[in-house]
């Protein structure tokens, strides 16, 4: 595989860029080797700087569900262009994203726009903080909700990938007001709770954990969070950046039947653009200036080609929801052709699947929380993501990440995946 133009790239990029790319774990420092630029995608595919192609198994780290180059979109992108990149005003685009996003999550009473992930979770705490007049927060490990300080204790994703969960620049001030305890262990946070009465103002996590790898809820777990949460005043947070409107139409919330007090989301919602939204009730939203006193502004907030993109979207997905069943399908399809190829080659790898998001660990303990996704062999994972990425495969360049299918993957692709698999595993383990 050539990567001339990759490598030259790199080199450049490293002139006047950290690290050479805008997000750590692009860097490829888990498994090593050197980044792949990209040039252009289409439907399942990437092609990069070379003039490779892969299978796609990101897709944007989560909102192209439709594939790449999704016609629709495209037409709604460039419909909004002509009139304007940006007002700085209210637009009536706003409003349908609002009204859209209530109809489509019933969670959600009233929402506010805003530009990521990172700046939607920020704001949610605050919003909690100041609805209950509580300063703590409870967070669990391995989970991740963007790169705000009060995130980046004993973080997921990005941060473990780099050898840094409690990153620089965090002041112990912060990290006192943020407990964390495991993810999945229903009993240690009803201990914190119990430690800290009338302190906590949120519960903050992924419902499906997505930054550890895939690693669902156990049974009763969010239930337990949902009951101990109105016991005890607390504002329960669902980061679904990840899984709003992937793990179905109402996102893990629905999946799993049980309903947060606020919601974070993004990825989707901006159909490939960068956009992020918070909401929930509407007693809660109202703490939000100008209707009360909790400040949170965004010049480029409901800006119009991001909710050009993403009404384009979840008008799609609102309207064609067999797509979740046939998602789910394709994705447990390629995962029980990985489990097959584990169980030919004498491997004991776990994998953990739900709705359109799946992950292979390289353990053969069951992964349930980040102490167990920790104990994956690193190396063999790196080995396996470069011999994947010579047969055409794209994965995300970390065993703590969760990969995403798309509605363009088909039974094609799918056996490319599975076959690539195969070849890796058996390759890797020759070494």
């Amino acid at each position: 595989m050539d990567k001339t133009n990759s490598l030259r790239s790199f080199k450049q990029a490293q002139s006047h860029i950290p690290g050479g790319v805008n997000s750590p774990v692009r860097a490829f420092k888990a498994v090593g080797g050197e980044p792949i630029f990209m040039k252009s995608a289409k439907g399942a595919y990437m092609h990069d700087v070379d003039g490779n192609k892969y299978i796609d198994l990101i897709n944007s780290w989560g909102p192209m569900i439709l594939g790449h180059g999704k016609m629709q979109i495209e037409r709604a992108v460039i419909d909004a262009v002509k009139k304007s990149l940006s007002f700085g005003t209210p637009t009536v685009a706003e409003i349908e994203m609002a009204d859209l996003i209530a109809n489509m999550m019933p969670s959600i009473e009233k929402v506010r726009m805003v530009n990521s992930g990172t700046e939607a979770t920020m704001s949610a705490i605050r919003v909690a903080r100041g609805f209950t007049k509580r300063d703590k927060i409870i967070k669990f490990e391995g989970c991740y909700h963007g790169h705000g300080d009060s995130f980046l204790i004993a973080a997921g994703s990005g941060a473990a990938t780099m050898g840094e969960p409690d990153s620089p620049g965090v002041t112990k001030g912060t990290a006192q007001d943020t407990i964390t305890v495991p993810f999945n262990d229903l009993e240690k946070v009803q201990e914190v709770v119990m430690e800290n009465p009338n302190q906590i103002a949120a519960i903050i996590l992924e419902p499906i954990g997505g930054n550890m790898g895939c690693v669902p809820p156990v049974t009763g777990y969010l239930q337990g969070l949902r009951t101990l949460c109105d016991e005890n005043d607390i504002v329960l947070i669902f980061d679904e950046v990840m899984t709003g409107f992937r793990i179905s139409k109402a996102g893990a919330q629905q999946y799993y039947g049980v309903k947060p007090d606020l919601t974070t989301l993004g990825k989707i919602i901006g159909g490939g653009m960068p956009v992020g939204a918070y909401g929930g009730r509407a007693d809660i939203m109202n703490m939000v200036s100008p209707s009360g006193p909790v400040y949170q502004a965004g010049t480029l907030s409901g800006n119009p080609v991001a909710m050009a993109a993403g009404l384009a979207m979840l008008r799609y997905l609102n309207e064609n929801t067999e797509i979740y069943t046939r998602l789910e399908t394709m994705t447990e399809y390629i995962v029980q052709g990985i489990k097959l190829n584990i169980l030919k080659l004498g491997l004991k790898y776990t994998v953990n699947a739900v709705g359109s998001m799946f992950s292979l660990f390289f353990t053969d303990e069951k992964v349930i929380d980040f102490d167990g996704a920790k104990k994956s062999d690193l190396n063999m994972f790196g080995k396996y993501f470069n011999a994947m990425l010579e047969k055409g495969i794209y994965l995300a360049p970390s065993q703590f990440e969760t990969l995403f299918v798309s509605s363009a993957i088909d039974e094609i692709e799918a056996d490319l995946i599975i076959q690539a698999n195969y070849d890796s595993l058996k390759e890797i383990h020759k070494r």
